[in-house]
């Protein structure tokens, strides 16, 4: 059953670059959300053809044509699913179509000019509007989020490094030591806010991006997590299209038990519609597995601790194309507009 917003509100939105993955994405969940009525797509290689020539799961479910950036025109909501400091050098042009804007890009998720240009190495094409957008974090940004008119949905990587690290480092239950993370990565996480056909599902799953060091979400992490941790990301490509599981490990105080690992998830997550604490003591899914997660709009975080050392290993799994973008950019939306922020994203997933 899908949760509803109780409203009749009914919003028209345009998606520019809706035949990339983030806006195919976002385009799939629009269509069906009772608050949303999808009028424009754009691409500019794909012009005048239907959604379904791009993405096929979408046939039947849209009588959509891709369009021209050139012929936007106005709409309630502007998504903006562009490559990387695109958005940000043309963003007045946007403003003047949608009420609402939201990227899906990096353009506007760091507030700090000079913490931008250090990890995408130019200066930002338009600092002076970082301060108005709020970072995409529903857990963290629920409040900001509320009115908000532009919305900069946070990055996939950095969503399940914040997700799985953010309430032992709020609580103070973390040793203020090295923190290492893993991410095992999908390929379609290495281009999902790309446009056009630089990214296509059949060929994605070739692609095997590494990056040992340097990673651009680093900076998010930097930005959103509490105190000032030495921090460390590692990304790994897997042959897998969707999905991120990310490990990492911290180190908790001497006397620190499981049992207090657990109170600081449910003291900051217990409340929370789409974080699921997954830590049992048998069976075959005991683990965050990010092939459950297919589709939905869940991350779910376990950990397994070692009491002689201290060290907590922590594993957060997220569909990188939902929770890490789409699916958290509709949550975010729906907060913003007073809607259930469950709306439209219902999904539970698939098994086997």
């Amino acid at each position: 059953m899908t949760a509803s917003s109780g409203s009749t509100e009914q919003l028209s939105v345009a998606i520019v670059g809706a035949s990339g993955y983030a806006g195919g994405e976002f385009l799939r969940l629009a269509l069906s959300h009772p608050n949303l009525k999808v009028t424009q797509v754009t691409s500019e290689r794909n012009a005048g053809s239907p959604v379904h020539f791009v993405h096929p799961n979408l046939r039947g479910l849209s009588t959509l044509k891709f369009r021209k950036m050139s012929d936007l025109e106005a709409a309630d909501v502007v998504v903006l699913a562009l490559p990387h400091n695109s958005a940000a050098k043309q963003i007045e042009k946007f403003e003047a179509l949608g009420q609402v804007i939201i990227d899906l890009s990096a353009d506007f998720r760091i507030k700090d000019p000079a913490l931008y240009e250090k990890y995408y190495g130019e200066a930002h094409p338009a600092p002076h509007k970082l301060s108005e957008w709020v970072y995409g974090n529903p857990e963290l940004h629920r409040e900001e989020l509320k009115g908000a008119t532009r919305i900069a949905c946070a990055g996939c990587f950095a969503t399940s490094v914040i997700l799985a690290l953010y309430p032992l480092l709020k609580l103070g239950t973390v040793l203020p030591k090295d923190i290492i993370a893993t991410g095992l990565v999908g390929s379609s996480a290495a281009g999902a806010s790309a446009t056009d056909a630089s990214h296509h599902p059949e060929r994605a799953g070739s692609l095997r991006v590494y990056k040992p060091v340097g990673h651009r979400h680093l900076a998010e992490a930097i930005q959103e997590l509490p105190g000032n941790f030495p921090l460390h990301l590692t990304a790994i490509s897997t042959p897998r299209i969707r999905g991120i599981l990310t490990t990492a490990h911290a180190w908790v105080p001497d006397g620190y038990s499981e049992r207090d690992v657990w109170g600081a998830y449910r003291e900051v997550y217990g409340q929370e519609p789409f974080i699921r604490i997954v830590k049992v003591q048998k069976g075959i899914h005991r683990y965050p597995d990010p092939k459950l997660l297919d589709g939905t709009n869940f991350c779910d975080i376990g950990f397994e601790m070692d009491q002689e050392t201290g060290r907590v290993v922590l594993m957060s799994a997220i569909d990188n194309l939902m929770k890490g973008t789409a699916g958290h950019a509709i949550q975010s939306l729906n907060i913003a507009r007073g809607w259930d922020e469950r709306t439209g994203l219902s999904f539970a997933g698939l098994h086997p």
